[in-house]
Parts: C-alpha cells; structure tokens; sequence
C-alpha cells in the first residue's frame, strides 16, 4: 500500500526535474538571464522536492507506525505544496521568456505549478484526516491518496514542457543551477 503511494510521489519530482533543459546552443543574453533567475530559484525548490520523496519512502520502507507515516506524509506534501508554489512565484518574478509567445508559456507554466500546489496541499488534508488508529481504514485510507497522487502525476506537465522548449530550454541546460537540480538524486524513473 505504501509502496505506490512512494512510486506515485516519485512521478511528482519528474515534473519539477522537466525545468532543467538539455540542449547547449547558443541564445540571447537576455533569455540566459531569464534561465539563470529562474533556475537559481528552481534548484533550492527541487531539493526540497526530493528530500519529501525520499522521507516518504524511507517511511515507507521502515514498516513504520500509521502515525509515523501519516506526519511524514502530511509533512512531505507540505514540503511539495510549498516548493511548486515557489518556483510558480520564481516564474512569475523571472517574467516572460524573450521567445514567441512567451507570456503564454509563462502564464501556462505558473497556472500548473499553483494547480500543483493546490493538489499537494489538499493531499496533505487527506492525510491529516486519516485515521491511524484502525490499520485497515489507514491502509484504505492511503491507498486512495496513492490513487489521487497517481493521478496528480499523470497529469500534464504540458505547460512546463511547453516553457522549456526551444531557446528556453537550451538557455536552461547552461546554467549551472539548472545541471545540479535535474542531477538531484531521485526514484524517479519517468
């Protein structure tokens, strides 16, 4: 039951991990200063990201306690709630990439990184509600957050792939910040 819950958490830092481009060609000095604001804001976010997936499955292979695994859950979608929040607020900051249709890439990615927030916000509600006292409505109660939590992964990262394509990307993929988030060690496997 908690094994899911982990690999569905695991598809969330993916969503994160997508901000950091892969291509190195050569673009403008202004869209470069637009990577390297919101890459350094990104990087401090995507660590928190990971450290919340990895208490998870620690938890989750401990055979710890439900109220062991109810607070570090609840904590963890907190921590998520809060980092999609911030790199929503960086985006902002950062402003419009200097691309076509820039502002839309912007408003669309910022749109998705809140709506994430939002979902791992209202995960941590549900697992503040469990009932750790009865193992099996706990178990119950976990497996449909795993569902919710499935889903929440599966939803698009459209807009934030969207962001990142073309020049946007490759002014991402050279910036230092962006190379140390996307090799933040994770259970991610897509």
């Amino acid at each position: 039951m908690n094994k899911k819950l982990a690999a569905a958490l695991s598809g969330g830092a993916v969503l994160v991990l997508a901000l950091s481009g892969c291509s190195s060609d050569d673009s403008s000095e202004k869209l470069n200063s637009w990577a390297k604001d919101v890459c350094d804001a990104v990087q401090p976010q995507a660590k928190k990201i990971a450290a919340a997936n990895a208490a998870i499955q620690k938890e989750t292979s401990d055979n710890s306690t439900p109220e062991q695994v109810r607070k570090t859950d609840a904590q963890a979608f907190q921590d998520m709630s809060d980092a999609y929040k911030a790199i929503g607020a960086a985006v902002t900051k950062a402003g419009a990439p200097d691309v076509e249709n820039g502002e839309k890439k912007q408003r669309d990615a910022v749109k998705e990184l809140n709506g994430l927030s939002t979902s791992y916000a209202s995960l941590k509600a549900q697992v503040d509600k469990l009932d750790t006292k009865d193992q099996a409505k706990f178990a119950d109660g976990l497996k449909d957050i795993a569902t919710s939590l499935d889903k929440l992964s599966q939803t698009g990262n459209d807009a934030l792939k969207t962001l990142e394509e073309g020049d946007v990307g490759k002014a991402m993929a050279k910036q230092e910040s962006c190379k140390s988030a996307s090799a933040t060690p994770s259970a991610t496997t897509g």
